[in-house]
């Protein structure tokens, strides 16, 4: 089946452009030109993958994209951000509200596309199919669900692959650029300021079951996992 993209982005010319090039690529796509006509959208149909411009009329991009990933139908729907703002900050912003990567204006479609199917692959490979348990954290990863303590833990597509990884190999610190490579894939680029960022996110999602301090920092070296303190 075709991957279908779900286009937010309020200038038609742009969206018009992004949906040619995608269904030449093989992929079917939706657009909208503001956040209530694109949640309109994603209530009729959840897409594979949702293309996000930063500036929207009424509601911001950044709002919507918190937005989905409170709700249940969109929670797991990975979101590339379509933004002018290349700041590190601005970047930041966007992955503390739950985005997954970015591409900054202006962009080629030959890039946009390339995110776009490395996204895909990160969030629906075949990694996190198995069924693991830590302390009071459990995995069914068949269902793609976490539990602590029994309860489900809404979680994110990219927070999901990091805890996986780090409930498969706990004990042992892993580097930024370890995780990077385990978590993301040797082959796309991505900054490594970006791991601390879903770091917060997962001990955020954690934070209701006093589950955070699992995700250990170790200073000057990276990351471990641990059910003891």
């Amino acid at each position: 089946m075709h991957k279908r993209i779900l286009i937010v982005e309020d200038e038609a010319s742009i969206r018009d452009m992004v949906a040619f090039a995608l269904r030449k690529a093989g992929m079917d796509t939706a657009q909208a030109a503001d956040a209530r006509t694109a949640q309109m959208s994603i209530a009729e149909q959840v897409p594979d993958l949702i293309l996000l411009d930063w500036m929207l009329p009424g509601t911001s991009g950044l709002d919507l994209a918190r937005r989905l990933r409170k709700e249940e139908l969109s929670r797991e729907v990975p979101i590339i951000m379509l933004t002018a703002r290349g700041e590190e900050m601005d970047r930041v912003n966007g992955l503390e509200a739950g985005v997954d990567d970015y591409v900054v204006k202006p962009f080629s479609t030959r890039e946009l596309i390339a995110r776009i199917k490395a996204v895909l692959r990160r969030s629906q490979g075949d990694d996190g199919s198995g069924m693991v348990e830590l302390g009071r954290l459990r995995i069914d990863g068949p269902a793609h669900r976490v539990f602590a303590v029994d309860e489900p833990v809404p979680i994110g597509p990219t927070e999901y692959r990091l805890l996986y990884f780090f409930m498969t190999h706990p004990e042992r610190v892993y580097s930024r650029a370890q995780l990077l490579d385990h978590v993301w894939g040797g082959s796309v680029y991505v900054e490594e300021r970006t791991v601390d960022v879903h770091i917060r996110r997962l001990r955020k999602t954690l934070e209701p079951w006093k589950l955070e301090d699992m995700v250990q920092t170790v200073r000057g070296a990276g990351y471990r996992f641990s059910a003891s303190p």
